[in-house]
């Protein structure tokens, strides 16, 4: 099954160039990053994130906004721990926009834990084009249990 999922992932990649525009090749790549960690594949995390990426999540406590960063290793070590199929996070584009070598996606989600809801709320991405290929330096996010669609 890992197999056919990395296959998968490397058709897609191959074909990137081919025929897509570059908002195209920056859906895939985030799709990717998705379809890693819902086969728990620390291999292919740790490819579509760049050397330097910053992953952060907005928190809000009784109105106070606090930004908590985390580690992008023990990010990637607590999801290549996790059954395959157990993190299933469901995104929608909401926007996609390019320039040169930079990029930027905001994916409204819902997070699946094991097939139970756990909480919605949206990514903001940001990709740069690295040796020609896309990667992902930021992700920021926010969560929350309510007001979900």
């Amino acid at each position: 099954m890992i197999k056919i999922g990395l296959l998968v992932m490397t058709l897609q990649l191959s074909v990137a160039g081919f025929g897509q525009t570059a908002i195209d090749s920056v859906k895939l790549v985030v799709n990717n990053f998705f379809t890693a960690m819902n086969m728990s594949d620390k291999a292919a995390l740790t490819n579509i994130l760049a050397d330097s990426a910053v992953l952060q999540t907005v928190v809000t406590t009784q109105g106070n906004v606090q930004v908590k960063n985390e580690s992008v290793s023990a990010f990637i070590n607590s999801i290549s721990k996790l059954p395959k199929g157990a993190a299933d996070e469901r995104i929608t584009f909401k926007s996609v926009m390019t320039d040169g070598d930079l990029a930027t996606a905001w994916t409204p989600y819902q997070f699946y834990y094991k097939g139970k809801f756990s909480h919605c709320g949206v990514n903001s991405f940001q990709l740069v084009r690295i040796k020609g290929e896309w990667k992902i330096q930021y992700i920021i996010d926010t969560r929350r249990k309510t007001n979900c669609i």
